[in-house]
């Protein structure tokens, strides 16, 4: 009987132990719970459409999307003189780095950003002086290779390269110019007109560049 006792008793035992150390489901539910939620943390932290500001996956590609947009027509820029050409490339990569919370793109990346379209203007003034000036060119050759551009684009390359050339010469033979005086300011004009262009959009894709150094190193 006394055998029988101990025997039950340290079944009893074994089945308290058993008990305490046995996860129950409530255990098993709360430890994937809590495993997901980090899973879901992680996917916040690591997706280039969160950060901290609490914005919408669709907002962010739009704004995305619009960045893109202003950075093309900022390049289409450094050529018709209709548009602000650097500026539109800073404003729409300046606009990506915001809409990533500056986290890929810091504040050094965009002032170097904002120092080459400070130099873009720059050099895009001094080439239409130098060129106009050095020659005698008058405002009209200047509006004249502006203009001259623009109808160019619709003949290719061609009517880039001379568009400007047969612009500045309009224009200075109705400012009333002689021929070789025309021909001259013509000249003057168009030289100043494609050294800027080219000069532009040299800084427009190196900004580029520069943004996506900053963006794989930063």
């Amino acid at each position: 009987m006394l055998v029988w006792v101990v025997g039950v008793g340290e079944g009893r035992a074994a089945s308290n132990r058993l008990a305490v150390t046995k996860p129950t489901p409530t255990t098993h539910t709360n430890t994937r719970f809590a495993m997901t939620n980090r899973i879901r943390q992680a996917l916040r932290c690591t997706a280039p459409w969160h950060g901290t500001n609490p914005r919408s996956r669709t907002l962010d590609i739009a704004l995305y999307i619009l960045s893109a947009l202003l950075v093309i027509a900022g390049i289409a820029g450094s050529i018709l003189p209709a548009l602000p050409g650097l500026p539109l490339v800073f404003g729409g990569l300046f606009l990506a780095a915001w809409v990533g919370d500056f986290q890929q793109v810091g504040w050094i990346t965009l002032g170097i950003l904002g120092v080459l379209t400070l130099i873009a203007l720059a050099v895009d003034l001094v080439a239409s002086l130098l060129g106009t000036r050095k020659v005698g060119a008058s405002g009209l050759a200047v509006a004249g290779a502006a203009l001259g551009t623009v109808v160019g684009l619709f003949f290719g390359i061609f009517g880039l390269l001379f568009g400007p050339f047969a612009g500045a010469l309009i224009g200075e033979l109705m400012a009333g110019r002689g021929m070789q005086q025309a021909a001259r300011a013509g000249t003057g004009a168009w030289i100043g007109f494609v050294v800027g262009t080219l000069a532009k959009l040299a800084l427009a894709f190196s900004m580029l560049g520069v943004y996506a150094l900053g963006w794989l190193f930063g």
